[in-house]
């Protein structure tokens, strides 16, 4: 097994929880962000794809506009790697804190999945809420 990292990351929105667990659990919403297709069960178990396929995973945990726990994986990984992604959010006032913890990320792809999430997801959730 390739050496493993971690990514940390945290952003507010300005909008609420159920907004963007919506954002990022419902196919359409998701599609229509990324401006890519992604396919996302939303369902303990259920499979999701982003990003036209590159990413694939499942649900682990799901507690409706709090947390999202999947299993997460890019094309080029090592076979069978599968990262953990875990987002929690909290409501502060009229704004969204988003907490994101992804372990298991092999570190030949940590710089470029950690820019990704930066530019693919938070900076394109913030012009969706208007930032």
């Amino acid at each position: 097994m390739p050496p493993l990292k971690t990514i940390i990351q945290e952003v507010v929105l300005k909008t609420t929880p159920p907004e963007v667990y919506a954002a990022l659990m419902d196919s359409e919403k998701h599609s229509a962000f990324t401006e890519l297709r992604a396919t996302i069960s939303p369902k303990v178990g259920g499979l999701i794809t982003a990003y036209d396929g590159f990413i694939t995973g499942s649900n682990v945990k799901l507690v409706p506009d709090k947390i999202i726990v999947q299993r997460w994986r890019a094309k080029g990984w090592p076979d069978g790697h599968f990262s953990t992604v875990t987002i929690e959010l909290k409501k502060i006032k009229s704004k969204t804190s988003l907490h994101f913890i992804q372990t298991g990320v092999p570190a030949e792809f940590y710089l470029d999945i950690a820019a990704g999430w930066k530019t693919y997801y938070w900076e394109r959730m913030k012009r969706l809420f208007g930032w």
